[in-house]
């Protein structure tokens, strides 16, 4: 099997990366991805010299490129990763988010159409759903009430990707996971952000009054009820994917805090984020039914393991923070 995935550098995308050439020696990756600030090929570097995997710089909103690349590497399957994934970047300036998030899976759909792609995998979100009341918990059916630029260009791609099913009866499935976790993480999302922090002892900055639940899946597990779908899933389905561990923001904050050995008092209360949704909660039913994935990892152990990653990866860290390893691409790959 040949994959071209799409924001392979990223963090999710880099996850998949590494898994499925380490747990699948039957695939071939090839890795489509911009590299803007939260690309980082240092995420691959243990995959960098596999002759199953090879990496492609380009932007998936540009139609002609995205149609050549597909007809020149014929893969089996595109796994769509690659967005502009940060809420509050969205707000700051919605247009990245319209033109990649919609326009760039339009590009690739049209890609795969033009060129007979046998799958089309589109990886996207449970803010497509919005803010659910407790005990609620949202199926694939329920409606979707997007609260941001970042959550409607999510839904919007979604529609479209099933769209290309019913109307030219392309093999696509959509899957829709919960807050992410892990290795990698660019430090703006909510972990990453907190443990950067606390590791150099700043501010740790808590939304309004913190208490904005989030259900948790560690990345691996996401990555791997990705290729359940793939192998199991049926074209045309959408594919919850929920880590069934729901928590207050605080409350993992405060776990942070404790595993770091921190003190609670570099918590501080910012001003909330406009449409800022209060409760996110997913039901992975139908793909447990379905190919019989379960998430492995305990939110405590993979939370541990995460802190554990960030202060070993210091050096990571600091030249993210930098911008330095935007670097990496030119020094890697500029004699090759």
């Amino acid at each position: 099997m040949k994959y071209l995935v799409t924001g392979g550098a990223g963090f999710i995308g880099s996850a998949f990366v590494r898994l499925c050439l380490r747990e699948r020696p039957d695939v071939e990756i090839v890795n489509l991805d911009k590299l803007t600030y939260a690309g980082n090929l240092e995420n691959l570097a243990e995959v960098s010299d596999s002759p199953r995997y090879s990496f492609v710089k380009g932007d998936i909103a540009e139609l002609d490129f995205v149609h050549n690349l597909v007809a020149e590497t014929k893969p089996d399957a595109i796994v769509h990763f690659a967005a502009e994934s940060h809420v509050d970047r969205s707000i700051l300036s919605p247009e990245p988010v319209i033109r990649t998030n919609f326009h760039g899976t339009f590009c690739l759909l049209e890609a795969a159409r033009r060129n007979q792609v046998p799958r089309f995998h589109h990886v996207s979100t449970d803010e497509v759903y919005g803010s659910l009341e407790e005990p609620l918990e949202a199926d694939e059916s329920y409606p979707l009430k997007a609260s941001s630029p970042y959550s409607a260009s999510k839904a919007g791609s979604d529609l479209l990707a099933l769209s290309y099913h019913t109307t030219y009866h392309m093999a696509v499935t959509v899957s829709r996971a919960s807050n992410n976790y892990g290795p990698y993480h660019f430090p703006e999302k909510l972990i990453p952000l907190m443990i950067s922090n606390a590791l150099e002892d700043k501010p740790l900055p808590i939304y309004g009054d913190g208490l904005q639940v989030r259900d948790w899946l560690y990345v691996d597990d996401h990555c791997r009820a990705i290729q359940a779908v793939l192998d199991k899933g049926r074209s045309g389905e959408i594919y919850n994917i929920g880590g069934s561990r729901s928590l207050p923001n605080r409350e993992v904050v405060e776990m942070i805090l404790a595993i770091t050995g921190k003190p609670k008092s570099l918590m501080v209360t910012v001003k909330d984020r406009p449409g800022h949704d209060r409760r996110y909660a997913l039901s992975s039913e139908k793909l447990t039914r379905a190919t019989g994935w379960t998430p492995l990892v305990p939110f405590e152990e993979g939370l541990a393991a995460t802190v554990r990653w960030y202060q070993e990866h210091r050096d990571w860290v600091a030249r993210v923070k930098s911008g330095e390893y935007q670097s990496y691409y030119d020094k890697n790959y500029a004699g090759r």
